[in-house]
């Protein structure tokens, strides 16, 4: 069982990965879902963990569907990151309509060359959440989708994410569960939904809030409940 923090600090990617943590979601603007963060900060951070840092590839908080100059400037933020020493990216494009934009998707791909891709809950905004898991299944350089099952909270949608996961045991994809999962939940949730990988946000966090630092103590509470 991984557990996956989201840090957008080098102080909390340290505190994280000291509780335990087996690998950071590192992004800036917390409160708009997460965007690309400052290369300072991408840089200092993969140097000083051990544990594999995955950036957030977000170049602005207006959705998922990109322009042609957005697509450009995405895929400039992930060659840096590769320089800058990530283990990988974490990223999502959608059509207008609510689909998979395979195109732009691809063109992300081949710039990752072999960096750890995880898919992100643009995933929950997709029209059929079905529909863009098959389109996924094609893609052998995607390691994972993280999603909440179309829910604010993953803990809302158990069937939904154990559908889901149970739709990629026979391909390389892993469902990586996250949004709303806490230290009283999550032992219930994975009861019910076997993901090995989970992600947490303000579950973590001092006050339950990304005004505050993540708390080590409950990082360690998290390990404890799952048997990380």
């Amino acid at each position: 069982m991984l557990i996956e923090v989201i840090a957008d600090t080098l102080s909390d990617a340290l505190i994280a990965e000291e509780a335990g943590a087996g690998r950071i979601e590192l992004v800036t603007g917390l409160a708009e879902g997460g965007l690309t963060p400052g290369y300072g900060v991408i840089e200092r951070v993969c140097r000083e963990l051990k544990i594999p840092v995955n950036v957030m590839i977000r170049p602005h908080s207006r959705g998922f569907c990109y322009s042609e100059e957005d697509i450009e400037i995405m895929i400039q933020d992930i060659n840096i990151c590769k320089k800058l020493g990530a283990a990988g990216v974490v990223l999502g494009v959608l059509t207008p309509d609510h689909q998979v934009h395979n195109d732009h998707l691809k063109r992300l791909i081949d710039a990752a060359d072999g960096m750890d891709i995880t898919f992100h809950r643009a995933f929950d905004e997709a029209d059929d959440q079905f529909a863009a898991l098959e389109s996924l299944k094609q893609y052998p350089q995607i390691s994972r989708i993280l999603t909440s099952g179309g829910q604010r909270s993953a803990a809302d949608a158990a069937e939904r994410l154990k559908s889901l996961h149970d739709l990629t045991a026979d391909s390389h994809l892993k469902i990586m569960a996250g949004a709303g999962l806490s230290i009283e939940n999550i032992s219930a949730f994975l009861d019910e939904v076997p993901v090995t990988e989970v992600h947490f946000g303000t579950g973590v966090r001092v006050k339950s809030s990304y005004e505050h630092a993540i708390d080590p103590e409950r990082v360690l509470k998290v390990k404890k409940i799952i048997g990380a």
